[in-house]
């Protein structure tokens, strides 16, 4: 493939390993691409408030699209340049049809800025190492608009679940997922997914989708992988995604994404 003009890569599950680190290989190969002159994007499902360690990791360089392309990050300033939420109306009305059809469901809520949720709802693993949100009823959680609304309930499989959702409110939001076990389920204002953003990004820079390859792992991902000129999966990758696309790289843990990086910007010279 010719050397693309902008590398979209998700982050946990595919550049990320499995302990939530990039690997010195993989952050080598992110400063090949910028060295090239290609634009890096970081498209993930994490709220801004997961982003500090990546932040760092790549010394605060570029943007990151996250809550699955409710919000754009600047890694530079940590800070919100774009969003693109769920309205509050919308946001209760989601919530009324979801406990009406499954009551068992607990929800939690990202916003532009930190994040809510019901007391029964289980927090991920990585918010012990932010600040909790605070615990509201349905009233609190619906009072503002949000980025991501997510819907739990751990005795059901993600895609079972997903599906469910998606016939409830899916004329209401976009329901996606990028859980390999527990069943959360995430939402965004309807329309809004990974590769709306991205694919406005690469508007703003005069990039085409054919200019672009990006990388996945999980069903919210799958919109990216379908936007791009060329797509990779890692080979952990769920299913779906393995089925959507031509090319497969080697898995998370054994730096696939830096294998191509490596094989596509290695001994280049810088693009006009």
């Amino acid at each position: 493939m010719t050397r693309p003009r902008l590398v979209a890569t998700d982050l946990d599950g595919t550049a990320l390993r499995t302990d939530g680190t990039i690997s010195p290989r993989t952050a080598a190969a992110f400063a090949l691409v910028e060295r090239a002159g290609a634009l890096l994007v970081f498209v993930t499902g994490r709220p801004p408030r997961w982003m500090s360690a990546v932040a760092a990791a790549v010394h605060h360089r570029g943007l990151a699209i996250c809550a699955n392309g409710a919000l754009v990050y600047d890694l530079h300033t940590e800070a919100v340049v774009e969003s693109h939420l769920i309205a509050s109306g919308v946001l209760r009305e989601a919530v009324a049809a979801l406990r009406d059809r499954m009551p068992a469901l607990a929800f939690s809520a990202e916003y532009a800025g930190g994040f809510a949720r019901e007391a029964r709802f289980r927090p991920d693993g990585r918010d012990s190492r932010t600040p909790e949100g605070p615990a509201v009823d349905d009233s609190g959680l619906v009072a503002r608009p949000c980025a991501k609304l997510l819907a739990q309930d751990l005795t059901m499989a993600p895609d079972h679940l997903l599906t469910v959702v998606h016939d409830v409110v899916g004329h209401l939001v976009t329901a996606t997922h990028s859980s390999r076990g527990d069943g959360i389920i995430e939402m965004s204002a309807r329309g809004v997914t990974k590769a709306t953003s991205l694919a406005a990004l690469a508007r703003r820079h005069g990039i085409t989708a054919r200019e672009a390859v990006a990388f996945g792992d999980m069903p919210n991902d799958l919109p990216m992988l379908a936007w791009a000129g060329t797509a990779y999966a890692v080979a952990n990758a769920h299913p779906r995604v393995l089925a959507a696309v031509d090319q497969v790289t080697a898995a998370n843990d054994e730096d696939g994404v830096a294998a191509v990086l490596e094989r596509l910007y290695s001994a280049v010279q810088p693009l006009p």
